[in-house]
C-alpha cells in the first residue's frame, strides 16, 4: 500500500523516501530496504543502522507516515524511542491503521462491534484462527502492547484508515477529527484490464493466497468452495492456486482467470481483490451493505459478497459460475467502482488533504 502511495505521490511531484522491509517475499519496491537480518543480533543490527546511516532519512520531513504501529520489525522499547525521534525531527507523523493491532483485535473480539464476522470472531464464537493463534492474539491484548499501542495513537498527528474495519476500529479510540479515510491506492493505469470472453466455455477460478495466512484470510474455505463448485460443473469451472508469489509475479499470474477469491472475513475488499477488479476480473470477497454505504456507492455494487459460512459460499460461487455470460459485465462494473474509489491518486489526495488539514491545525 506504502510503495503505491509514494509512486502516486513522487508522481505527483511530491519527495518521497519509502523505507520498508518489501512485505518479505513480495519484495515491494522501496527506497531503503530496512529487512532485519535472522538470529539474535538482527534487531540490534537494524537498529544500529537507525541509529546510524539511515537517521538521516528519517529528520527534516514536512510529513512521516508509519505504516503500522509496529513501523519496523523491533522490540517495542526500540520503537517508541525512534517515535519520538520522528516527532521530535519532522513536521508531523501520522499512521496509516491499514494492518492488525491492539485496537482492531479489540474492535473484532468486542461483541458490540458492528462487525458480526471477522477473522477473530464469528458470532459469539472465535474462529479456528483465533484458537490456533490463542498465545499470538493473547500477544495483541496484553499490557505491554496495549499501552505501547495506546501510546502510538494518542501521540500521532492524525490517522488515515485503509478499510471500512480500520475506520470503525479507530474511532471508537479516536476523536473524528484526528481520524480520515483513505483507503488502498491503485494504478489503475497501469493495471490494463483484462477482456473476458461475452460466454467463456469454462470459467477460470484464481486463488492467490499467503500459505501461513490461510486461517487469517478464511482461504481453506474459498477453496473447499471452490472445489465443490468444480466438481458440480465438470469440464465447465477450473480452479487454479497460487500461493506466496513475488508482487510482480503475481499479478500477472491472474491474467487468464474470470474470477479471483480474495477473502472472507472482510466487510470490504482489500488490495488482492482490488488488483483483480482492476484487471475487470470478478472479486470474491467483502462487498457487504455497510461498506458500500460507508463510501456513498449506491449502485455499483460488483464484489461477490462471500461470508464464513461455507454453505452460502459454495451456493454464491456456484450461482456466478453458473451464469458466465454476465462475468464480462461483472467484471467491468468491477474497473469502473476500483476507478472512482481507489485510483491512485484519487486516495493520494485524501492523504494530502487529511495531512494539510492536521497540519494547519497545529
Amino acid at each position: 500500500m506504502h510503495s503505491q502511495l509514494a509512486r502516486t505521490l513522487r508522481d505527483m511531484g511530491h519527495h518521497v523516501t519509502l523505507m520498508s522491509d518489501g512485505c518479505g517475499f513480495m519484495d515491494t519496491q522501496r527506497s531503503i530496504d530496512i529487512t532485519r537480518r535472522k538470529g539474535i543480533v538482527g534487531g540490534a543490527w537494524l537498529a544500529a543502522r537507525c541509529y546510524g546511516p539511515l537517521h538521516k532519512f528519517m529528520r527534516g520531513n514536512d510529513i512521516v507516515a508509519l505504516q503500522d504501529t509496529h513501523f519496523m520489525p523491533l522490540r517495542t522499547k526500540r520503537l517508541r524511542y525512534f517515535f519520538e525521534r520522528l516527532r521530535g525531527e519532522n513536521g508531523a507523523v501520522f499512521l496509516t491503521a491499514a494492518s492488525t493491532d491492539s485496537y482492531y483485535v479489540k474492535e473484532c473480539l468486542n461483541h458490540d462491534s458492528s462487525l458480526h464476522y471477522n477473522e477473530f470472531r464469528v458470532g459469539n464464537n472465535l474462529t479456528e484462527f483465533s484458537l490456533s493463534n490463542k498465545e499470538w492474539l493473547d500477544g495483541w491484548q496484553c499490557d505491554e502492547l496495549t499501552a505501547y499501542n495506546d501510546y502510538i495513537y494518542q501521540h500521532v498527528d492524525g490517522v488515515v484508515t485503509a478499510l471500512y474495519e480500520y475506520q470503525l476500529a479507530t474511532l471508537r479510540n479516536l476523536p473524528p477529527e484526528k481520524v480520515e479515510y483513505g483507503g488502498i491506492p491503485i494504478d489503475t493505469e497501469s493495471l490494463k484490464p483484462y477482456a473476458i470472453p461475452g460466454n467463456p466455455d469454462c470459467v477460470n477460478i484464481f486463488l492467490g493466497r499467503h500459505k501461513r495466512r490461510m486461517l487469517e484470510k478464511g482461504t481453506d474455505i474459498l477453496e473447499q468452495a471452490a472445489r465443490v463448485v468444480c466438481d458440480r460443473h465438470p469440464g465447465k469451472v477450473h480452479l487454479e492456486i497460487v500461493e506466496d508469489r513475488p508482487y510482480a509475479e503475481y499479478i500477472n499470474l491472474m491474467a487468464k482467470s474470470h474470477i479471483v477469491l480474495d477473502q472472507i472475513y472482510s466487510y470490504s475488499p482489500a488490495t488482492n481483490a482490488m488488483i483483480a477488479m482492476s484487471r475487470g476480473l470478478a472479486a470474491a470477497s467483502g462487498g457487504e451493505p455497510e461498506f458500500y454505504d460507508f463510501i456513498g456507492e449506491r449502485e455499483n455494487r460488483p464484489i461477490i459478497n462471500v461470508t464464513p459460512d461455507l454453505d452460502r459460499t459454495i451456493e454464491i460461487l456456484d450461482g456466478v459460475a453458473s451464469a458466465p455470460e454476465k462475468l464480462k459485465a461483472r467484471g467491468e462494473a468491477s474497473r469502473r467502482f476500483v476507478v472512482r474509489h481507489n485510483e491512485a491518486t484519487v486516495v493520494a489526495e485524501r492523504f494530502l488533504n487529511f495531512w494539510r488539514r492536521r497540519l494547519a491545525s497545529k
